[in-house]
């Protein structure tokens, strides 16, 4: 059976879209994911720039908690589990505090993977799979499978990898 191996952040989880909202809270704006995808480049440079000062919310404790879900995730997930060997793969060791809160997160949302699927790691390079699904090129570079860039913010400027925009298109491409 063939190996998928599945991201989190921004991939199953909309955290872009936490992010930007305490953002906004923190620095009175009114960022949009739309203005982030489609917006001009002085837009997006100003929000990274707050970003970059404002993230240490990232290492809060709850932060990672109540994240939404993306659209189709978990319908998509579960046909390519019928079809593929499906593993969950997170750099999430950067924010020890994500750790319960990711596996509690996958719990929820995710209930048909089990813990025995889902690595938590700091650095993706060891992953064998015959497909990545994330949304930072650094990840995809070093995959030795198929990698699939899923569309984010801060990745349209890459264009080294196939990419999907959203989990109808990885249905798409991955289910025949």
């Amino acid at each position: 059976m063939k190996r998928i191996a599945i991201d989190m952040d921004d991939v199953l989880a909309k955290t872009t879209h936490v992010i930007i909202d305490r953002i906004n809270q923190l620095v009175d704006k009114n960022y949009t994911y739309q203005e982030l995808l489609f917006g001009d480049k002085t837009l997006k440079e100003e929000f990274y720039g707050h970003y970059l000062t404002n993230n240490s919310f990232l290492w809060e404790p709850g932060f990672f908690e109540n994240i939404p879900v993306n659209e189709d995730a978990v319908e998509v997930v579960r046909k390519l589990s019928d079809q593929y060997e499906i593993f969950i793969v997170s750099a999430a060791t950067e924010f020890p505090n994500s750790l319960k809160e990711k596996l509690t997160w996958m719990e929820q949302h995710f209930p048909f993977i089990t813990w025995k699927h889902i690595v938590f790691c700091g650095h993706k390079h060891m992953i064998q799979a015959d497909y990545l699904i994330d949304d930072h090129e650094k990840n995809l570079h070093t995959f030795t499978g198929t990698p699939l860039l899923f569309t984010a913010p801060h990745n349209l400027h890459i264009n080294d990898f196939k990419r999907v925009n959203n989990w109808k298109e990885v249905e798409g491409l991955l289910l025949k």
